[in-house]
């Protein structure tokens, strides 16, 4: 399903899997850094970034850029894991940022509504972890 984000985003989701594709406007870097900076500004901890790409080389492998933002607020995620434990197993909160085969940069998410329905959270709590789309809007725009 193609759908839009910000009115001028292509954005995808898949039903199967719940993930959330935003193009970005920005290189590669460019998009790592302005989310970084957007979760800073927020006063949003950024817990880990994994370097997916830059590990592959460091083995001798290539990959596409590729890397892995873990991100949250213990005020907004705490509650989503004392009303369903299991759902610790997707927060923090994680945007992938990747590059395609046509150096096409891509911000990937879980769907809220996705982790809602998974992990049944309450509907009251869906606002904790729906500001997901407002950062990746903002990163990519």
């Amino acid at each position: 399903m193609l759908m839009q984000v910000s009115g001028e985003k292509p954005m995808t989701l898949s039903k199967d899997d719940g993930l959330v594709d935003v193009s970005s406007k920005h290189s590669f870097d460019e998009t790592v850094d302005k989310l970084k900076a957007i979760l800073k500004a927020k006063g949003v901890t950024l817990f880990a970034l994994v370097d997916h790409s830059g590990e592959a080389q460091k083995v001798g492998m290539k990959m596409r850029r590729t890397k892995l933002l873990i991100f949250g607020n213990p005020t907004a995620g705490t509650p989503l894991m004392l009303s369903a434990p299991r759902s610790a197993i997707d927060l923090p909160l994680k945007m992938l940022i990747w590059e395609d085969a046509e150096e096409g940069v891509w911000i990937t998410y879980n769907s809220p509504d996705y982790l809602q329905q998974r992990h049944k959270l309450p509907t009251e709590l869906l606002q904790n972890i729906a500001v997901v789309e407002t950062l990746a809007a903002k990163a990519s725009d």
